[in-house]
């Protein structure tokens, strides 16, 4: 059950983490089963995937979109294929996640994190925090967030916060 979870598909190798619970996952995979979906690990991670190569829609984006509106539950995702690093947040915002900037020699790019403590210690400048049910793309040409989820009621978890709170 270690992550990133990998895959091919037919647009190209897909990574993908995600710190939380799918509440529906037990639910889901017994679906993603009965249509012939093999399971490689006790992850909820794994049916990401699955709902992934499943889905109808065909670029990357789409995809994730799809299989994304079929979870319920608390998470912060981040994903990786050829051309993006997608950062997905739930749309409760139980868990937290947010943008950087990172300024080097090459250029400008951004990053994700789970907390700002993770850009202090690669001199990242912390841009803000990724909305509820928001999900951000990076790419080589900048940043674009879509909001692909209705509205839900924010429910905070308090203990994220203590859980990534530093001394200083």
């Amino acid at each position: 059950n270690v992550q990133p979870l990998f895959a091919d598909f037919e647009f190209g190798g897909f990574a993908i983490s995600h710190n939380g619970n799918l509440t529906n996952a037990g639910r889901l995979r017994h679906q993603l089963v009965s249509r012939g979906c093999l399971f490689q690990s006790t992850s909820d991670t794994e049916v990401f995937l699955h709902l992934m190569a499943t889905a109808r829609g065909g670029n990357v984006i789409d995809r994730l979109v799809e299989a994304m509106r079929q979870v319920e539950g608390a998470y912060s995702l981040i994903a990786l294929s050829p051309d993006h690093v997608i950062g997905i947040r739930d749309p409760m915002g139980f868990r937290p996640m947010v943008l950087g900037k990172l300024e080097t020699a090459s250029g400008t790019s951004h990053v994700l994190a789970s907390e700002t403590c993770a850009l202090d210690i690669i001199d990242a400048e912390f841009i803000r925090e990724v909305e509820p049910g928001e999900m951000v793309v990076l790419t080589a040409e900048g940043v674009t967030s879509i909001k692909p989820f209705q509205p839900a009621e924010r429910r905070f978890c308090i203990f994220e916060y203590i859980y990534f709170a530093r001394p200083d």
